[in-house]
């Protein structure tokens, strides 16, 4: 059978839950394009789908949420981490899913009564990534993935293919279904009060937008809340930043030194007597998100 073309998003006839006997015979179907590596991406699109096969020491499977490793620095002989892995390759496929929005399609690796096969899991969307040392000390690029709801998971078409056009149907009013959703409490006195100390204007590049309800910037964390990163919300972890650097900070494109230097940047970062950044949650966003030999994705 030839091999199916690549796609982002559901693959049809194959629901979650249908089970695959080997590697071969996930690739014929299409839902993994590779027979042996566990990420499978197009150049300069991102990653398609994953394998978990329980390769690397320090993939986490939670079910709904999976805390991914990167390829690379692994022994083929002792299957252990063995060198730092890098933001390349299929690695940077993975990290460009956070900026499109593609959805990864999962299959694991089942072990039951005594046999091993392969069994689909759906789709689910990359939401953040980050570096840090792994079990065996060395840095390995971490990736949480979040399981997305069936009836969210509409094709989706590699980018800057030619797609056929139908008749657009008459609009109506957009489905709506009830969602639950778990978000940590911010204490919106802090973010008030960073803005406030800096007039609103970004630490990195000095610009003050102005909108007719007043002006506008955004409070960014340093270590980021929630899990795995779990950072305090209070005043030394959080910068006053424009939209753009804001998103720039959140993916690495830059860092701040001890001192303030801007590090991937040229400059700065513009401070205040009253606003004291702590170094440790500067060192950690240097650790675990600034990437300097990466570059900008694009």
């Amino acid at each position: 059978m030839a091999k199916s073309a690549s796609v982002f998003g559901p693959v049809p006839g194959i629901a979650p839950g249908h089970e695959f006997a080997n590697r071969l015979e996930l690739w014929s179907a299409g839902v993994h394009r590779q027979t042996q590596a566990g990420i499978s991406a197009r150049q300069g699109e991102g990653a398609e789908s994953i394998v978990l096969s329980g390769g690397y020491e320090d993939d986490e499977d939670l079910g709904a949420v999976i805390i991914y490793t990167g390829r690379g620095g692994r022994s083929a002989e002792s299957q252990q981490q063995v060198a730092d892995q890098t933001l390349t390759g299929a690695n940077r496929e993975l990290a460009r899913n956070v900026l499109t929005g593609l959805p990864v399609r999962v299959t694991r690796k089942v072990t039951e009564a005594g046999r091993s096969f392969y069994r689909y899991a759906g789709l689910y969307r990359i939401a953040s990534y980050w570096a840090e040392p792994g079990r065996s000390g060395h840095r390995v690029w971490r990736f949480r993935l979040e399981e997305l709801a069936e009836e969210k998971a509409a094709p989706a078409e590699a980018p800057g293919l030619p797609t056929a056009q139908e008749p657009l149907p008459a609009y109506g009013p957009a489905p709506r279904r009830l969602a639950t959703t778990l978000r940590l409490v911010r204490d919106t006195a802090v973010t008030r009060r960073v803005k406030l100390l800096h007039d609103y204007h970004c630490q990195v590049c000095g610009e003050r937008l102005a909108s007719p309800a007043g002006p506008y910037a955004e409070a960014a964390h340093i270590r980021p809340l929630g899990a795995p990163h779990h950072g305090p919300d209070v005043l030394a972890n959080v910068l006053c930043l424009c939209p753009n650097h804001h998103v720039l900070f959140d993916l690495g494109s830059f860092g701040v030194a001890d001192g303030g230097a801007l590090l991937g940047l040229a400059g700065q970062l513009r401070q205040h007597r009253q606003h004291v950044v702590a170094p440790e949650f500067l060192a950690y966003h240097r650790t675990h998100f600034y990437e300097p030999q990466a570059g900008p994705l694009r």
